[in-house]
């Protein structure tokens, strides 16, 4: 059965398998490029932004470059407090000379800073690479911007051509058989997951009262992640985690370990086929962009058939606003029609799911994740 992404913070295949999906810095943290401009340069008068573009292109040297340093992971020999480029070469058996390079064009672009000693640190920003931090994202760099990724979207033209996911044709296998195929690849995605979902559920749990509700399913919930931290937020409800079984198998330590073990039920099934009854709050995180509108409707449809009139669906995933301006979700849309075939939708385009499914949208909620929260009702049967 398939499931919900990186119940993890992504999206699944058919095999439970997360898939991964890209997360950009908000318009607010990003620099300034071209993608800023609203008006043709024969429109104003101006010259074409050159500069803009060489920005746009060598963003993609920046990523590279990141990538390398959680590869070694510097940040985390940072993590007891600065050492020169020397020291930082012995410990990650590196060339001097060219760590040295790759720690200039870091600091350059803030993720290091060096003192007039010549010792690095790492900064906020470099934080997040830090192996030991809760949300660390190192595990989710070396996911997206990894060789297998990196394949994929060097064939990003060929999906457009044809209309069909291309990570099988870079990689040689379908990816959710990729991560099963390769344990350390597969640890990543766990532990990027587990990452990416805390902050999505931190701001779910900011836009959306959970309160009235007394017993919430999460259809694809993975490892229980998402649920855990509603739970552990509203002391008066229970919950039901549904997924394939050898998903749910591990999220049970961490359900435990939590201290939810009497108050979240952990089932192993497909959601095609049946989901549990008994629920007034229906959510689904990162499952629907993992699929196309007939796969996804068949799943709202399996949800549909066992909730009453009065209950919820809360659906998480980003909405794709209309107009030219920079959307994260525009950008993730393409990772996932490379990647799987999935997609990303519109509020309309939600609005005709649902409605094929049973359901009548309620209501969309911004978040500030990449991701808004998408409620919806039981339409009344015919």
């Amino acid at each position: 059965m398939p499931t919900a992404v990186h119940g993890t913070l992504a999206a699944h295949g058919r095999n439970g398998r997360p898939l991964p999906i890209l997360s950009p810095p908000s318009p607010s943290s990003r620099p300034e490029t071209a993608m800023d401009a609203t008006a043709r340069p024969e429109e104003t008068g101006t010259h074409p932004d050159f500069d803009g573009m060489f920005q746009i292109v060598t963003s993609f040297w920046v990523a590279r470059t990141v990538h390398a340093a959680a590869e070694l992971g510097l940040p985390d020999h940072l993590a007891d407090g600065p050492r020169t480029a020397a020291e930082l070469a012995v410990a990650t058996g590196t060339d001097p000379r060219s760590l040295t390079r790759l720690l200039r064009a870091l600091a350059g672009v803030g993720v290091l800073r060096s003192d007039t000693e010549g010792r690095y640190t790492t900064t906020l920003l470099g934080d997040t690479l830090r192996s030991d931090v809760p949300g660390s994202l190192t595990s989710f760099v070396q996911m997206e911007l990894g060789e297998a990724h990196h394949a994929t979207w060097g064939k990003l033209v060929d999906s457009v051509r044809s209309g069909e996911p291309v990570f099988e044709r870079a990689v040689g296998k379908k990816i959710w058989q990729f991560f099963e195929d390769t344990p350390a690849m597969s640890a990543h995605l766990g532990k990027a997951m587990t990452g990416l979902t805390a902050m999505v559920a931190d701001a779910v749990l900011n836009v959306y009262d959970f309160g009235p509700h007394e017993r919430i399913v999460d259809v694809g919930g993975g490892e229980g992640g998402f649920l855990a931290s509603i739970l552990a937020a509203h002391p008066r409800a229970h919950g039901v985690v549904l997924d394939l079984p050898h998903v749910v198998a591990h999220g049970r330590e961490r359900i435990e370990a939590a201290g939810l073990a009497d108050r979240c039920e952990l089932v192993g099934g497909d959601f095609f086929e049946k989901v549990p009854e008994g629920g007034d709050l229906y959510t689904m995180k990162w499952v629907l962009h993992d699929w196309d509108d007939e796969a996804a409707v068949e799943i709202l449809r399996s949800c549909r058939r066992v909730m009453g009139e009065d209950a919820r669906l809360l659906v998480v995933d980003t909405v794709v606003p209309d107009g030219d301006d920079f959307s994260p979700s525009k950008i993730i849309d393409l990772n996932m029609m490379v990647l799987s075939g999935g997609q990303e939708r519109t509020a309309d385009e939600f609005r005709r799911l649902l409605s094929a499914a049973g359901f009548t949208l309620t209501r969309i909620l911004p978040t500030r994740s990449p991701s808004s929260v998408v409620e919806a009702v039981p339409a009344p049967l015919a």
